[in-house]
């Protein structure tokens, strides 16, 4: 990705909404928004916010996981499964 080509004032934007929303339905990459020369924004198109929507679920999911392993709550899988198996017979 390229961002370079991706920088437009706000001004860009106003005055060519449409476009810039076929632009990013169809390149799926980000455009950042610039106001007096600064970065103020970032859009994109909805499938690729999305995606990275699920994308930081699972980054977090995994994040837990780490942490849950660093402060030893972990069991092996046979422990684990063996308890399951005894939670069955119980119902």
């Amino acid at each position: 990705m390229k961002l370079s080509s991706q920088i437009k004032p706000i001004s860009y934007l106003k005055s060519h909404a449409a476009e810039v929303i076929r632009q990013l339905a169809s390149q799926q990459e980000p455009m950042i928004i610039t106001q007096n020369g600064e970065a103020k924004a970032v859009i994109q198109d909805v499938k690729s916010y999305e995606q990275m929507q699920e994308t930081m679920a699972l980054l977090k999911i995994l994040a837990l996981g780490n942490r849950q392993v660093e402060e030893g709550k972990v069991q092996p899988a046979t422990t684990a499964f063996q308890h399951i198996r005894e939670r069955r017979k119980r119902r």
